[in-house]
Formats: structure tokens, sequence, C-alpha cells
């Protein structure tokens, strides 16, 4: 299941950067996804990284 749409959501909401631990810890999601689901967003630019290893939405 893509769960792309899912992460960006929880980046959104978010008021900090997040790191793809704490995504997988908020969401419930196998690590496994959320690094497929944050590569698929960087290549469309809808995240960046402000700091190395933490992602925010655009």
């Amino acid at each position: 299941m893509d769960r792309t749409e899912d992460v960006y959501k929880l980046l959104k909401e978010s008021a900090e950067p997040l790191k793809a631990g704490q995504i997988v810890e908020a969401s419930g999601f196998d690590k496994n996804e959320v690094d497929k689901a944050l590569k698929k967003l960087k290549e469309e630019g809808k995240i960046t990284s402000p700091k190395r290893c933490f992602w925010s939405a655009v």
C-alpha cells in the first residue's frame, strides 16, 4: 500500500521537522514504507530537509 499521502499529511500537520523514525512511531507504518514515501515526496518537491535526517513539508 502506498503511504505517500499519509506521510505527507503527517509532515504538513507537524509544527517541527520530523525524522523518519518519528514518522514511523507516529504513524505505525513500516520503516521501509516511510523511507519510500519520503524518497517519492522529495522527488516530487513536496518536502525538504532543513537539516540532516529531518523532513518537513514545503
